[in-house]
């Protein structure tokens, strides 16, 4: 298979892991009904504000496996558009194009990566690699990912997700039609975008169907006194491969060959869903009914009926009274991706959150059919608050004005900063974070499933696959794993996995009892 290498992709191959472990600090949740309050809402909405890729990483311990739907609307790497991400990627060569461009931010300076940098496509892979890892890691192994990109990124991104995904889990790169009118300059113009989606395991991704467009109602063009129905294909001689005798109205045999079996092809007869047309052969066809469809598969051309980038701009509009955010993406767009990519109770990821257009996706589809989606968005950018928020805090209330006023969706969700790195500098454990926070990090590194706190106290963190595990920690003063902390385990295992910052116990001894000790901070796993 070929694969795709840029500048600095040895750099940035393993990053992900180097990744600072963040803690999210609850600032405020929100309610429809309530407005913000100071507790959180327990929603299993977020917005996130701050660098999305330490954001993913602060996700893992709750949602590593969990995401059945995630959409990305990355920087499309234009040469016209500005784009900082702070990847403290630690190597000269790297740290220099962020000194230059990507971290330039950080100095007060504009942060451009500019058309005429030749080196532009490999700092937007030197980008998007870490993010992509992480997002891997967090999707379900039943979910899809979809990535809008445009031309300047498009073949690099599909090389690249190849790697990360697997190109067997390559779905498809949908043609959207993004505008309804189109600029008459250049050589041609440019209506379409394109939104790459893969699989975690195609083996197990199972998409639902999409209501049937008008092309294809008008298939049903036959009716009798059930209903509108079309004609399904029952004879076919080159593709059928079943024989066995029928007889027509005419009372001629049929002898094949059929491409259904005769069990299915009776029960047709049965419930009188044949349909015989006349001409020099009677051939029967199958009654499929439109009252009965379930709709189709979704394809991969999706033209405006599915929302335009005019189309974003008139709701963006009607939501601030005024034009904020350049380039949105519909909201039907995204709403039209969920409607066949999850269930009700999924939960759907947006780490590009920008305007907050994936929440409102969901919003809307979860009144529609009564669902109970939850979304995640992460957003870097200063506007997380006061657009990215504030966006779906007006669609859960309702927006507009006179005729034009739309309805609430109701909803909630709780908004968070990133807080400290869990290990400081000298990779001691931050004691700053707090107790419980390091805890729920031990579980999930032991476990790599969330961490619900015991009844039990005196430093049992859970039991899981018959192991017991203990982090016998005090936050100003130094442990030890000896006979007397013994009489602090409770839970009996068998296995014992016991954090401390020392261990006094023969090494016979914790053989024999199944106890494997692990040093504090060192043995604790980064991930």
């Amino acid at each position: 298979m070929p694969t795709l290498n840029w500048i600095g992709k040895d750099k940035v191959i393993s990053h992900h892991q180097d990744v600072p472990y963040r803690v999210l600090e609850h600032k405020y949740g929100f309610t429809a009904k309530k407005g913000e309050q100071t507790e959180p809402t327990q929603s299993g909405n977020k917005i996130i504000h701050g660098d999305n890729l330490e954001a993913l990483k602060s996700l893992l311990p709750e949602y590593e496996g969990k995401v059945k739907c995630i959409y990305i609307d990355p920087p499309y790497n234009t040469g016209n558009e500005g784009w900082t991400y702070n990847d403290n990627v630690n190597h000269p060569k790297i740290k220099k194009w962020l000194e230059e461009t990507l971290k330039a931010k950080e100095k007060d300076k504009v942060a451009v990566v500019g058309i005429d940098d030749l080196t532009r496509h490999d700092k937007w892979l030197c980008m998007m690699y870490p993010r992509l890892k992480l997002l891997h890691k967090l999707l379900d192994d039943k979910g899809a990912i979809f990535i809008s990109i445009d031309d300047n990124e498009q073949a690099n991104l599909k090389l690249m997700c190849d790697e990360i995904f697997g190109g067997n889990n390559f779905i498809s790169t949908i043609c959207w039609r993004k505008t309804d009118n189109q600029a008459n300059i250049g050589q041609l113009a440019n209506v379409k975008e394109y939104i790459v989606c893969y699989a975690k395991n195609k083996k197990l991704l199972e998409f639902g169907k999409v209501e049937l467009s008008d092309k294809a109602k008008k298939e049903y063009r036959y009716n009798d006194d059930i209903g509108p129905f079309r004609r399904n294909i029952l004879f076919h001689k080159t593709r059928g491969r079943n024989y066995f005798d029928v007889k027509t109205p005419n009372g001629n045999i049929l002898k094949g060959p059929w491409m259904i079996k005769e069990e299915d092809f009776r029960n047709l007869e049965k419930e009188d869903k044949l349909y015989w047309a006349s001409g020099k052969m009677e051939t029967p066809y199958g009654k499929l009914y439109l009252h009965e469809s379930k709709g189709q598969i979704p394809n991969d051309n999706w033209g405006i009926e599915v929302g335009s980038n005019q189309q974003a701009s008139v709701v963006i509009t009607s939501l601030f009274d005024k034009r904020i955010f350049d380039f949105p993406k519909p909201h039907t767009l995204i709403k039209y991706i969920l409607s066949f990519s999850t269930e009700k109770d999924s939960i759907i990821l947006d780490s590009f959150a920008g305007s907050g257009t994936t929440a409102h996706a969901v919003l809307n589809l979860n009144k529609q059919d009564g669902g109970n989606r939850k979304f995640i968005l992460a957003e870097m950018e200063d506007y997380a608050n006061n657009i990215t928020a504030e966006r779906v805090k007006r669609v859960a209330k309702g927006y507009g004005k006179d005729k034009k006023a739309v309805q609430g969706t109701e909803g909630a969700f709780d908004y968070y900063e990133l807080g400290l790195p869990l290990f400081d500098d000298n990779h001691n454990l931050n004691e700053q974070v707090g107790t419980e926070k390091i805890r729920e990090y031990i579980w999930f590194s032991e476990t790599r499933t969330p961490f619900k706190a015991p009844k039990e106290i005196n430093y049992f963190l859970g039991k899981k696959d018959d192991s017991v595990y203990y982090f016998i920690y005090e936050k100003n003063k130094l442990t030890t794993l000896d006979y007397d902390a013994l009489e602090l385990i409770k839970t009996k295992g068998e296995q014992y996995v016991i954090y401390a910052d020392n261990c006094l116990l023969p090494k016979d001894f914790m053989a024999k009892n199944n106890i494997i000790f692990k040093k504090i901070p060192r043995d604790i796993t980064r991930f």
